[in-house]
């Protein structure tokens, strides 16, 4: 259940198979702003391997090939995708409905998939320990030899099996937001770093999907402030943007997101496995939930396939997926942990100029550690393939 990338992708894997698959998707469609649409070369690649590849490349996207932060100092590139190996020497920014788009029209090619659009699951159905399908807000039952919750990091699944995941701190929340984007603005991917914190701005092509770091639980704060005071952080953060703040006319134009970061201990009940967010919620930091989402469902697919279409799937092969994938979800958990410690947390309460680090600007001056840098970032700890 959930017809975001993990449970798309899983569908569709699992019905090339020959596995009959319903995918449960509470909205009418999949027309969301601001959900996660950083795509990595490693997932590219991966979506090559499966077949999607050229039909993804029809879809607007924007590539960048670096990221680069400025500071009160000056500007530093951090990271250099072009020179990464394989057919993708970029980070792909497309939004989430295009991506899902692409999925769902090929799965819908196939006769064991089915795709239920306005149905939103409320709770899971038991024959004793077993969970042996779903219960839907309508009063509807779904039943399945295995249900795999791809529902978010809020999932009603691991609410309803009363699995608690381990939380991980996180010192900051998210507010989201769109600005105009003119021919003469700098292409590609830009953290603007000052006092107070940071903003992301990321290139769509006719405008900036934005992304301003606040102090955890600081939006009340902010919006008590007035807009008027949040557009002149914009500004200040974003000089080159000062002339279109303007455009933030109405807290309705900026989105909350609440960070969590979190991971369950075990993934799966009989009758039902957790994968993406659901069994790990990821930072935004290094913009990676599509990227593990997907690789879980891959990884998913590959390994519980071959039981589910000979019907001879076990509860012990349920535990294969999480022992599978919990490396480099851990090490990715890790990873944003650091930065949330040791570059945001401080950031958030700097209050004079922030000069470019001195661990940063040797990275800006020595290229071979840009592409390392891409290569952690881009490419990830043990990446996924269709048929390893």
């Amino acid at each position: 259940m959930g017809g975001g990338p993990a449970g798309v992708v899983l569908g569709l894997l699992l019905a090339r198979q020959g596995v009959e698959v319903t995918v449960l998707e509470k909205h009418a469609d999949f027309l969301r702003d601001f959900r996660g649409d950083t795509v990595h070369p490693s997932t590219l690649t991966l979506l090559d391997e499966i077949g999607l590849g050229t039909a993804l490349a029809g879809r607007p996207g924007r590539k960048v090939d670096s990221l680069r932060a400025t500071f009160d100092d000056g500007s530093v590139r951090l990271a250099d995708f072009s020179r990464l190996p394989g057919g993708h020497p970029y980070v792909l920014f497309l939004p989430q409905w295009d991506f899902l788009d692409v999925l769902a029209d090929e799965a819908s090619k196939l006769p064991t998939f089915t795709l239920l659009r306005s149905t939103e699951v409320v709770d899971v159905l038991r024959d004793g320990p077993r969970v042996v399908g779903v219960r839907t807000a309508d009063g509807g039952e779904v039943r399945a030899r295995l249900t795999v919750a791809c529902d978010g990091r809020g999932s009603v699944v691991r609410q309803r099996l009363g699995l608690r995941p381990r939380e991980f701190a996180a010192p900051m929340d998210v507010l989201w937001f769109r600005i105009s984007r003119q021919a003469d603005d700098p292409p590609g991917l830009d953290m603007r770093i000052g006092a107070g914190g940071l903003m992301l701005c990321i290139d769509r092509g006719d405008y900036f999907q934005c992304a301003y770091v606040i102090a955890k639980g600081g939006y009340d704060e902010v919006r008590a402030d007035g807009l008027d005071a949040f557009r002149a952080r914009v500004a200040a953060r974003a000089p080159a943007l000062a002339d279109r703040v303007g455009e933030l006319t109405d807290w309705a134009d900026v989105r909350l997101l609440t960070v969590q970061l979190d991971r369950l201990r075990r993934w799966s009940v009989p009758g039902a496995l957790l994968i993406g967010d659901a069994a790990h919620a990821m930072s935004p930091i290094g913009g990676v939930g599509i990227n593990l989402a997907v690789q879980d469902a891959v990884a998913t697919a590959r390994i519980l396939g071959p039981a589910l279409a000979a019907g001879r799937l076990t509860d012990a092969d349920l535990d294969k997926v999480r022992r599978r994938r919990r490396f480099p979800t851990v090490v990715t958990q890790a990873g944003q942990r650091l930065a949330q410690r040791r570059l945001v947390d401080p950031l958030l309460h700097t209050t004079g100029p922030v000069k470019v680090p001195a661990p940063l600007r040797l990275l800006g001056r020595t290229p071979m550690l840009q592409r390392l840098a891409a290569r952690i970032v881009g490419l990830g700890a043990r990446p996924e393939h269709a048929s390893s």
